[in-house]
């Protein structure tokens, strides 16, 4: 079966409130640069993705939306302005393509093959159902899936990926590491990174490495 071109939307929170648990994450590094960077390689690795045929960024940050236009993505304004699964619900309400998925801003080691594997399991899956992949601890989800006519009906937060069973929405199963991925503490950074960063998070950990050194 081919595969379907999909649209991925990737909510991205105004940087100055963004990651809050990696404040300080790394020395002498601003923490807006870093969430900027993590967004923009999950970005990167989204647009590489063969199965993708448009990312649709929802933000209100001035920085994210240059960067995401730069980077080939369409930008949405986060006119809900209600949190992660509004902006996610306005994203996939203006996809064109008709598969739809939801990705979160924290996965910067993903490997664009990776993203076409899970959304290929997703596509494969009982017809109608939406799919979730949970992160790396399993307990939130990093990714969620839904096909054509199908709501997106996202439960990102805590305990998100009971919240998404508990929905219907049905576990995808696949060795996807650096997809499962995300990075909310200075420990997740640290396992992305020996996953193997994408080029703007990496230069930002080679610096702070550089600082930590130097002081």
């Amino acid at each position: 079966m081919s595969q379907p071109r999909w649209a991925v939307v990737v909510p991205v929170k105004q940087l100055a409130v963004a990651k809050s648990r990696l404040r300080g994450a790394l020395p002498g590094v601003p923490h807006e640069e870093l969430a900027l960077a993590l967004a923009a390689d999950t970005l990167r690795a989204v647009l590489a993705c063969p199965a993708v045929a448009e990312a649709l960024v929802v933000t209100d940050d001035a920085r994210v939306a240059a960067a995401a236009r730069a980077g080939g993505a369409r930008v949405l304004p986060d006119e809900p302005d209600a949190g992660l699964n509004a902006a996610f619900r306005h994203g996939a309400a203006g996809a064109v393509a008709g598969w739809v998925a939801g990705i979160t801003a924290d996965v910067p080691a993903l490997r664009p093959a990776e993203l076409a594997g899970a959304l290929l399991a997703a596509q494969n899956g009982r017809p109608g159902v939406r799919r979730f992949l949970p992160d790396a601890p399993g307990a939130g989800t990093v990714l969620l899936t839904a096909g054509p006519g199908v709501p997106l009906d996202p439960r990102f937060g805590v305990g998100s990926a009971v919240a998404h069973a508990a929905s219907g929405a049905l576990p995808l199963d696949g060795d996807w590491p650096s997809l499962r991925r995300d990075v909310d503490t200075a420990a997740d950074l640290a396992a992305a990174a020996r996953l193997g960063l994408g080029p703007r998070t990496a230069a930002l950990v080679a610096a702070g490495r550089a600082a930590r050194a130097a002081g």
